[in-house]
């Protein structure tokens, strides 16, 4: 499948309140559009919080009502959320099919300014999703800042998304890393942020996108509004940009290794 029509969801999040945020967004879904992918910001159960994990729905829940939601509407549906594990906390992307398949990917740069790698397990692994002929490179929020992890190495995927709580503090640099993973990995890019304050006072102005290969924005959120926008994207356009102007071919080799601390 060459297009996928994907709609992004900038919204404010109930602190701490898992069971309500799962009815604002099941109503939102509901009474919008139809598309291939719903896209959820980070912690969309509870907001940014250390405490999420142990306070907030445990993965039993959240799985239930991803999947039953991308059963009801045929869509497939992603985001991040604070999950308690036997041996600790993760912040957890899901990626979820209308067909009930679940992959997931446990963030790998917690944010220390926060001490979140005090209260979450740092993810050991980079995973890329297939959906519908789509090779896609899920993120999450702090992880925009460290290109090298996302690197698009042989043009082995053809989206990254990012599901954030990134403050409007630091909006700027939001908006220009965005832009920079496009262009750098040749690849379509999804930008999700949060909108509102959350319980620490924080406040989110979203600034969600929808990036091209080539850099240009597709479309844009306004900031600081509760929306939904949308855009049909197309794989064959990656592909024909990367023919066109490979600079990839010039891409510098590495390995990874984590960080140290």
């Amino acid at each position: 499948m060459s297009t996928l029509t994907v709609s992004v969801l900038q919204q404010p999040i109930i602190w701490m309140d898992g069971e309500a945020n799962l009815e604002h967004f099941s109503q939102l879904i509901a009474q919008s559009a139809p598309c291939d992918l719903w896209v959820l910001p980070e912690m969309f159960t509870t907001g940014f919080s250390m405490q999420a994990a142990t306070n907030s729905l445990n993965e039993t829940r959240v799985l239930d009502w991803l999947r039953a939601l991308a059963h009801k509407h045929n869509t497939a549906i992603c985001g991040s959320a604070a999950i308690q594990l036997t041996d600790g906390a993760v912040n957890r992307f899901y990626f979820v099919t209308p067909q009930g398949d679940i992959a997931y990917y446990d963030k790998r740069h917690l944010f220390r300014m926060a001490n979140e790698h005090h209260h979450y397990k740092p993810g050991v692994s980079r995973e890329i999703v297939e959906y519908r002929g789509w090779r896609i490179l899920p993120q999450i929020c702090y992880d925009l800042r460290f290109p090298a992890f996302s690197r698009n190495h042989n043009n082995d995927y053809d989206l990254v998304i990012y599901v954030a709580s990134w403050p409007a503090a630091r909006a700027k640099h939001w908006q220009a890393l965005l832009l920079a993973r496009a262009i750098e990995n040749q690849s379509w890019v999804i930008g999700c942020n949060r909108v509102g304050q959350d319980g620490n006072g924080l406040s989110y102005q979203g600034d969600s996108q929808i990036i091209a290969p080539e850099g240009e924005i597709i479309v844009t959120a306004l900031p600081g509004e509760a929306t939904v926008i949308s855009a049909t994207i197309d794989r064959q356009r990656a592909i024909a940009y990367r023919q066109a102007f490979p600079a990839w071919q010039d891409a510098d080799s590495f390995t990874l290794t984590p960080p140290v601390g």
